[in-house]
């Protein structure tokens, strides 16, 4: 009997060590990261590749000189990249044309990449000129999210786009972002103040955001994939309730659209490198108080998703991290 308290004893000084451990380690990583938010090796450069020169490098806080940024994060995208860009310059230019005071660029994030997609992304610069597509090389992997932070507060636009570099999403429908942002930014100014002319009203000014959704799809996806797979996904998206609470059913999906003023509180704030930074943003959001609305769009399974099983875990550690740096305030949020 002795012997068996014993064992008891020492399992439960095993688990309590394990418990504490594990503890440590979240409130360490917390703590580490709570300057997530502050750039990353420096000032980003925009370089002329037919030129040699480097172009200024505007920041979100500076005034809009675009109507639409388009913000493409490319780790190792050197065979996916170029047909996202062919369809995207195809329709940027095509509504160009139709409307003289569309004003558009697209930014290509390089994350590091060890392929030839620096490589593609200045062909691109070299056919469109710099004023039209942008690179900005963060020198070694960062992450989605950070990639996309760095794009969002050196673009131009006052609406401004993110979207996967593997054209899983057609680019139309950032139209269906667009006028929602649009339609609920004329509900705010005239909510805001009513005296105040259409003449002084801008979208830029306006924090709103419009997340594209594949939730429509969900029936359709639990039907084909292999049980194990469904099971973990639920259990991310309970964990996901729990850490940015309810109201975006699909926070995963990366096509989404914020006016000039939304990006620059969220995107100043964010601290998640990598898959989670859209539950971050999801939780920023709510607590700015932006209004944020989820649009179906159409979306297709592309080969060479860079997301797996592996994942899941990392993203799970990473919500760990957001929910225990919010909650604690080691994370300050300014305003």
């Amino acid at each position: 009997m002795e012997s068996l308290w014993t064992m008891v004893d020492l399992f439960v000084i095993l688990f309590l060590v394990a418990v504490v451990g594990f503890g440590s380690a979240i409130i360490f990583e917390t703590y580490r990261r709570r300057n997530n938010h502050e750039h990353v090796e420096g000032a980003a450069i925009f370089e002329d590749p037919n030129s040699l020169k480097q172009v200024p490098c505007p920041h979100i806080v500076d005034p809009a000189t675009k109507y639409m940024s388009l913000i493409i994060p490319a780790f190792n995208e050197e065979h996916r990249l170029p047909g996202a860009l062919d369809e995207a310059m195809n329709y940027l230019q095509q509504r160009a044309s139709k409307d003289p005071s569309f004003s558009y660029e697209v930014l290509i994030i390089d994350d590091g990449s060890a392929d030839g997609t620096k490589r593609v992304a200045f062909d691109f610069v070299r056919k469109y000129t710099v004023d039209k597509v942008r690179v900005i090389l963060l020198g070694r992997n960062h992450g989605k999210g950070e990639a996309i932070r760095k794009g969002m507060l050196h673009s131009r636009g006052e609406l401004l786009l993110m979207l996967d570099a593997d054209g899983a999403t057609k680019v139309t429908d950032l139209e269906k972002l667009e006028n929602r942002i649009q339609a609920v930014a004329k509900q705010e100014f005239k909510s805001g103040d009513s005296a105040a002319s259409d003449s002084s009203f801008r979208i830029s000014d306006i924090p709103i955001a419009a997340f594209g959704s594949r939730a429509h799809l969900e029936e359709k996806a639990l039907a084909t994939r292999k049980w194990y797979r469904n099971f973990l996904m639920k259990g991310f998206h309970l964990v996901v309730l729990l850490a940015a609470g309810p109201g975006i059913r699909d926070t995963q999906c990366g096509f989404k659209m914020f006016t000039r003023a939304a990006a620059r509180k969220l995107f100043t704030n964010v601290r998640l490198r990598r898959w989670c930074f859209d539950v971050e943003l999801v939780y920023l959001c709510k607590w700015f108080g932006i209004p944020v609305s989820e649009i179906s769009v159409n979306w297709s399974e592309i080969p060479g998703s860079k997301v797996n099983l592996l994942s899941i875990p990392n993203m799970l550690w990473e919500l760990l991290f957001m929910s225990m740096g919010y909650r604690s305030g080691i994370w300050r949020i300014s305003a």
